[in-house]
């Protein structure tokens, strides 16, 4: 948890679900990162991403971010907040004409999650659950054999929770680039030893081959990841610097 940030409850009256903000910082003081999740249940799943989306910017709003405070207004009517894409599918909010702060989606452990950047970095947010790693998974098409020996260390030697954590983190990493595996192969992304703190992990991450050729921006910098265990499951959120927008309009 962020010092200073804590973490605030929201009753949603449409099914009368308890939301938690969470937030969580990363080093070199970027982010922090806000998320919070709901259960899936009655509601399409885009529904409850719209809530939570709502939820995590009027936070974000609460706590008097000044990089953002130019951008908020309680008349939602005359400054709608959208959430749009770019050409490759990442998203980000859209406050009225102007563009907000980088936002990430992830579905697992029967949840729909959602995390807000609170600067203007880009993040990804994913969850991997554990049994979806069995024995016979391809593990060394997928990790290199220095991460996964890292993992099984931070995991006690479960395979199936050191493969869940890795996952998550590669996971994110992608969304946070805005690609997906499409682009980029799962190898072509290190996870790097950690440094714990806090009940989780921070792990600098960097790319390589075609990879970076891709996404030059990574270059002589670290991806950061942090990765909290939840039941059964992983959460990681990648966060990567990039250049402030100012008053960039429109999409990408």
């Amino acid at each position: 948890m962020s010092r200073g940030y804590g973490q605030m409850r929201v009753n949603m009256a449409m099914d009368s679900e308890e939301e938690t903000v969470h937030a969580v910082s990363f080093a070199h003081r970027r982010g922090p990162v806000f998320y919070a999740s709901l259960p899936c249940g009655s509601f399409t799943s885009e529904t409850l991403k719209r809530r939570l989306v709502s939820t995590l910017w009027d936070y974000l709003a609460a706590i008097g971010s000044p990089i953002w405070k130019h951008r908020q207004s309680s008349d939602r009517a005359a400054f709608p907040i959208q959430v749009v894409r770019g050409l490759l599918g990442r998203p980000h909010l859209l406050l009225g004409e102007y563009r907000g702060p980088a936002i990430s989606f992830s579905e697992g452990g029967g949840k729909v999650w959602v995390a807000l950047c609170g600067d203007e970095s880009d993040i990804g947010i994913d969850v991997a659950v554990t049994d979806e790693f069995p024995r016979e998974y391809p593990f060394r098409r997928v990790f290199h054999p220095q991460e996964l020996q890292h993992a099984l260390w931070l995991t006690g030697g479960d395979l199936e929770k050191a493969s869940a954590l890795l996952w998550s983190i590669k996971e994110a990493v992608v969304k946070a680039l805005g690609c997906g595996f499409h682009l980029v192969d799962p190898r072509q992304i290190t996870v790097y030893p950690s440094a714990g703190g806090n009940g989780g992990y921070i792990f600098p991450v960097g790319l390589s081959g075609k990879a970076l050729v891709r996404f030059p921006i990574t270059a002589g910098q670290s991806l950061w990841v942090r990765s909290l265990p939840q039941r059964k499951m992983w959460l990681s959120i990648a966060l990567l610097n990039r250049r402030p927008t100012g008053h960039e309009k429109g999409n990408e």
